[in-house]
Order: C-alpha cells, then sequence, then structure tokens
C-alpha cells in the first residue's frame, strides 16, 4: 500500500511537498503555476501535453476575476460548486494520491487555507483517428477501431451498448505505472462470481509498471505461461466487444492499448470472424466452413504429407502422386524446418519493412529465394506448394495469437512424425486434442461445446447460424439472464 501524505496546515509546506514528489525543477514538461488570486494563494500542477489550454485558460480567467469574500466562509465549497465552472472535479486529501493523479492528465489545485486538492480532470492526450484494424478488416461494415486512449475506447463501446446496466469499473495496475485499467460488463447478464473472480485477480497483480499493457495483465491473470495457446480472446472492433457483451463476456479496456481482451474466450472463439456476420447467413457458413478447413490444414496437412513420403507404402494406387519426385539435396525433415523458420524470419523482416519496401520484399521472397531454392534443389517443388498451405491456412485464422500457437504445434507435430513414424503423428495428434481438451479458460473448458459435448451449441460453432434463430445465450457463460 502506498504510504498516504495529508496536506500540511501550512500551504508553502503543500506546495513544496508537491514539486519535490513531482520533479517540478527537474522535468521541463512539469508545470508548477504559482497564483494569487483572491487574496489567496494557489498553485496549479499540471503536466504539458495532457491539459487543454483553452479550458485552464477560462478556468483561470473565472478565478482572476473573484473577490476574497467570494470564498468566505467555505472556500472549498464555494470553488467546486459556484466558481469553477466545469464537469469533472474531485477533492483529495491525500498529497500523495494528488501528485498521482497529475501523472495521469489532470490538474491540481492547492488553494492557501483549505485542507483539500481540488483535481480538474481537463485531460487530452496526442491520439490517433479510430481507423479500421489491419488484423480484423471486413468488406461490410464500421470502419472505426479501437485506439491508445481508454476514454476513446469506453466511448466508442457506450456508443453501441446503450443499456442501463452497462458498467465500465475503473482501476489502477502498477505501483509506478498506475495503468488505467476498465473492467467492463453487463450487469443484468454477466455472471456475478465471474465479475468478483476477475475483479480478485487483478486486485492480486503486484508489479511496478504495465509496459505491455494487455500483454502484460493476460500473463499475471491466466496463469499458464509456457502454454502457447491464448486464452484471452483479442479485438480491436467495437461492434465485436459489443456482440460479447450481449453474450455475457467481461471485457477489459486498457490505457495505452488498442486491443480490448475478451474474457473468457474458448478455442473456438478464436476461429471467429466479423466478416462472418457481414454476410448472409449461408455465405457466413460458407465462409466459418472454409477457415476451419484452413485453420486444420494448417497445423496436420505438413506433418501427413511428410509421413505419406516416409511412407509411401501407405498410400492407395490413386494418391501415390503425393510423394515427392526429387527429394532435394536436404532430408526433408530438415527443408521443413528450414522453410518454417524461413517464413517466420520472413514475417519479422516485413513487420520491421517500411509499407514502401513491403512489395518489394516480397518479391524477393518469392523469387530470389524461393524458386532459386528449388532451382539449386535445395527444395522439392512439392516442399514449397505444401508449406505455402500451410502458410495460407495460418493466415486465415482470425486469432494471430492462436496462428502463432498453431506452427509450433505443427513443428513439433513435424518432429515426432519424424522420429516415430506413423506412431509419432498418431501419438503428437491425440496428445495435442488431449492438451486442448483438459485446458481451462477462467474455470471454463477450453474445447468447449466439444470437450464437454453439447450439440447445439457445437452446431452453433460449426455453422454460422441466424441471428433470429439464436435466441439463448451460451451456457458456459452463465448468464444471468440467458434468453435472448
Amino acid at each position: 500500500m502506498q504510504e498516504k501524505q495529508p496536506l500540511f496546515q501550512e500551504y508553502e509546506k503543500n506546495v513544496d511537498y508537491m514539486c519535490k514528489r513531482l520533479g517540478v525543477d527537474e522535468s521541463f514538461d512539469m508545470v508548477h503555476l504559482d497564483l494569487v488570486y483572491a487574496g489567496r494563494g494557489m498553485s496549479l500542477f499540471l503536466v504539458d501535453g495532457f491539459v487543454k489550454d483553452d479550458i485552464l485558460h477560462y478556468l483561470m480567467k473565472l478565478l482572476s476575476n473573484l473577490h476574497p469574500d467570494e470564498l468566505d466562509p467555505d472556500p472549498l465549497m464555494k470553488l467546486l460548486k459556484t466558481h469553477i465552472p466545469y464537469v469533472e472535479l474531485d477533492q483529495e486529501k491525500d498529497l500523495n494520491k494528488a501528485a498521482d493523479t497529475v501523472l495521469a492528465g489532470p490538474t491540481a489545485l492547492i488553494v492557501e487555507g483549505v485542507q483539500e486538492v481540488i483535481l480538474i480532470d481537463a485531460r487530452t492526450y496526442p491520439v490517433r483517428g479510430p481507423q479500421e484494424p489491419d488484423l480484423e478488416r471486413v468488406v461490410r461494415g464500421s470502419r472505426d477501431g479501437f485506439v491508445e486512449t481508454i476514454i476513446f475506447n469506453t466511448a466508442l463501446t457506450r456508443r453501441r451498448v446503450r443499456d442501463r446496466s452497462l458498467r465500465m469499473e475503473y482501476l489502477q495496475i502498477g505501483r509506478r505505472s498506475q495503468t488505467d485499467v476498465c473492467i467492463c460488463y453487463l450487469k443484468d447478464i454477466a455472471d456475478p462470481d465471474r465479475i468478483e473472480h476477475l475483479q480478485r485477480v487483478l486486485s492480486e497483480i503486484d508489479t511496478d509498471a504495465l509496459p505491455m499493457a494487455e500483454k502484460t495483465i493476460e500473463e499475471f491473470i491466466s496463469g499458464q505461461h509456457w502454454n502457447p495457446y491464448p486464452v484471452i480472446r483479442y479485438t480491436e472492433r467495437p461492434d465485436t466487444a459489443a456482440a460479447h457483451l450481449y453474450e455475457g463476456h467481461i471485457l477489459l479496456i486498457i490505457d495505452g492499448s488498442p486491443s480490448v481482451m475478451i474474457t473468457p474466450a474458448t478455442f473456438w472463439h478464436h476461429l471467429q470472424h466479423a466478416e462472418e456476420y457481414r454476410q448472409k447467413p449461408l455465405v457466413g457458413a460458407y465462409l466459418r466452413g472454409v477457415r476451419f478447413f484452413a485453420f486444420f490444414a494448417s497445423i496436420f496437412i505438413l506433418p501427413f504429407y511428410f509421413l505419406m513420403s516416409m511412407k509411401p507404402e501407405l498410400l492407395p494406387e490413386s494418391l501415390a502422386f503425393l510423394g515427392p519426385e526429387e527429394s532435394g539435396v536436404l532430408p526433408l525433415l530438415v527443408q521443413f524446418l528450414i522453410a518454417e523458420i524461413g517464413i517466420d524470419m520472413l514475417r519479422m523482416a516485413a513487420i520491421h519493412t517500411p509499407s514502401s519496401l513491403g512489395t518489394a520484399l516480397g518479391l524477393v521472397a518469392a523469387i530470389l529465394i524461393g524458386q532459386v531454392a528449388v532451382d539449386v534443389g535445395l527444395f522439392s517443388s512439392e516442399v514449397v506448394l505444401y508449406l505455402a498451405l500451410a502458410a495460407i491456412g495460418t493466415f486465415a485464422t482470425p486469432s494471430y495469437e492462436l496462428g502463432l500457437a498453431d506452427r509450433i504445434s505443427r513443428i513439433v507435430l513435424l518432429l515426432l512424425t519424424g522420429i516415430f513414424g506413423v506412431k509419432g503423428y498418431v501419438i503428437g495428434t491425440t496428445f495435442w486434442l488431449l492438451y486442448l481438451s483438459r485446458m481451462q479458460t477462467f474455470k471454463t473448458a477450453y474445447m468447449w461445446p466439444f470437450m464437454p459435448f453439447s450439440w447445439k451449441p457445437f452446431r452453433d460453432v460449426l455453422i454460422r447460424s441466424p441471428i433470429p434463430l439464436k435466441n439463448r445465450r451460451p451456457a458456459f457463460l452463465h448468464p444471468k439472464d440467458p434468453d435472448r
């Protein structure tokens, strides 16, 4: 717990303490205005760049016109209720808490003879426009997306959820960073036990800062540090976030991140995309089926092809063409591993490459690396073909985190198949399925409704059902109002 420091009786001591606490003389952007209004000493503490100058100038102009008798007999109440006409005002008796609040953006006003700090929340942040997120593009639909400022994100959410039971609970995490975090849920729908559990877990996070925002929080609350599969879904689309709120999910909005966390999220949530619900139900069902096929193909098609190449006697005559005609200079397993690492290198290079050079990088990778590697005999053409299919399946996965986890699973399955043959492929596939079936996300089975099996929810997972027919909320969320 942070040590409290009540205000001193002497005005000068309060000002000196705040100056030292905030490092006014050591930081050029930490502003201290020493003023005299209505015959009283007043001090404003603010961070340059975090305050709306026009609003502050307006308030200072009003204060400069005050006469001493206008603040008697209760100067604090007179200022709060009469002479500072602003919407977001607060008061604080702890100097340490007031200093931390200034670092978050609001302005602190210390008045001579007043034993509380007046906090004026006239902050503004450098922020980009709410553009469509790159990872969740749709052909039809809204083009706005979450940004890095928590107030903008809560406003974008409320714009779509005009429900009186929508709750936005505010807390700060990080002893030094004091990062703003918002727990967002519909009180009339969300399970109270899940809300309480999430509140308790967040309150127990003990760290000095959240440098990576939502990813740091995920590592604290998921409790599965070496598990590559994500147990929390991320979205940068306000409409996707709103849809999950109406189902009974709980959102976490973290200041400094454009990604909103959706809890709990099963394995199947990571395979859904807004585009499926922006098209007709039949088209959406088709798109979901193609996405499922691409996802599972990205994991199993490469090890299966490798197994058939090792054991061609397992193939029927009609599929005898699956094996490589020319094996290449390197063993087939080594070719696959090198190609997998090469694709990851290319992906990282594309991330760090300026947009204007992205096309050139793709041409270099496709022509100079891929084609030349086949021509010199380093790779066989079949390896490039099947690896491209696996890569396409990975990129067709809506969840970026799930795509990375699938790549690791594919490499492990390749190694098991290369070492143990048919037994390795069967054991690896079985272990993968059992591993996911035993996982949990916030006390919920990760593979629900496949494991434990429930036919109607599983049908809705496999097939994009028409919205008028989805009259029940997901049972695993235990919603207070299960009927839609």
